[in-house]
């Protein structure tokens, strides 16, 4: 049978800081652009609602807003008929044992019918998120079943752990989806000094080593802007990367700006990866000689 090709809008939003209703009308044409060009996924970035300001005097406000912001993006999806990753809500929550407030980070993946099908909270934290964010930790990452096939979600900083990424395709993702907010100046001092675009670097030779080393498409949406627009200067980089190809996306790939790139991912591209290379036999082999990601039969080892 041959391989299906999906196209997925990926949408390179700059998120103005705690505007979160005009950010959602924003988001929601490029939404509607992307279902008007036959697009059966659109995905937007890491905290394209609020930028990321969690010590803002309203942010404990408009965290709380959370759930209206999701029912939204689930209504849209069922009037666009368009699978919908709304990048990442941060979500402020009561912890029922200790009752003090916690702020999650968290991306969903809707259906074109507007049912949540899957949910992942950000479990690699950046440093300065720390001090505010709660990780899912311990929580495995989980595969969803979606109409584009079995898809993993991560976000951010965890590209940075090739550990997340083999243990979604161990558990059969095909698809890894990952809503970003990474900015150029995420960098040190040092690096900046000695490479002013050293974050891009990392971006677009990390993508690319994780599509290949997991026969697996990722699709990568960053948020946009000018650069020198702010003190942030954000690196953008949007784009859908395969095996053999690289990264797609001409509108963003290339591109720090505002846009949308609608990319055709031909999943042939996974299939003959994955033939050619061998990585998921090899995983799913019992004398399989790294037996880290194996938690499920070794039981966790302590790195």
């Amino acid at each position: 049978m041959m391989a299906p090709t999906y196209k997925i809008a990926v949408i390179q939003l700059h998120p103005e800081p705690m505007q979160i209703e005009s950010n959602y009308c924003k988001a929601a044409r490029f939404i509607k652009d992307a279902a008007a060009k036959g697009a059966q996924l659109a995905v937007l970035p890491e905290y394209h609602l609020t930028n990321w300001i969690p010590n803002h005097p309203q942010a404990s406000d408009i965290y709380s807003q959370w759930e209206i912001y999701l029912n939204k993006y689930r209504a849209l999806a069922k009037e666009q008929s368009i699978c919908i990753v709304p990048g990442t809500i941060v979500e402020r929550h009561e912890d029922p044992a200790t009752k003090e407030q916690q702020l999650l980070n968290a991306a969903y993946f809707i259906d074109n019918k507007g049912k949540i099908l899957g949910r992942y909270q950000k479990k690699n934290l950046w440093h300065p998120e720390r001090p505010y964010l709660t990780s899912s930790t311990h929580e495995p990452h989980e595969v969803i079943e979606t109409p584009l096939g079995p898809v993993g979600l991560l976000i951010c900083w965890d590209l940075a752990f090739p550990e997340a990424f083999r243990e979604l395709i161990l558990a059969g993702a095909r698809i890894i989806i990952i809503p970003t907010f990474w900015t150029l100046s995420d960098c040190s001092p040092y690096g900046l000094a000695v490479n002013p675009r050293s974050e891009a670097l990392f971006l677009e030779s990390t993508i690319a080593a994780r599509t290949f080393e997991n026969t697996c498409a990722v699709v990568f949406v960053n948020a946009g802007g000018r650069v020198g627009s702010s003190k942030l200067n954000y690196a953008g980089l949007s784009r859908v990367a395969v095996p053999f190809l690289g990264a797609l996306g001409d509108e963003t790939k290339d591109s720090c700006e505002e846009g949308m790139s609608v990319v055709d991912l031909d999943m042939r591209h996974v299939e003959e990866a994955e033939a050619n290379y061998q990585v998921r036999a090899d995983l799913a082999r019992e004398d399989w000689h790294y037996v880290y990601p194996r938690r499920e039969k070794m039981g966790r080892t302590k790195l």
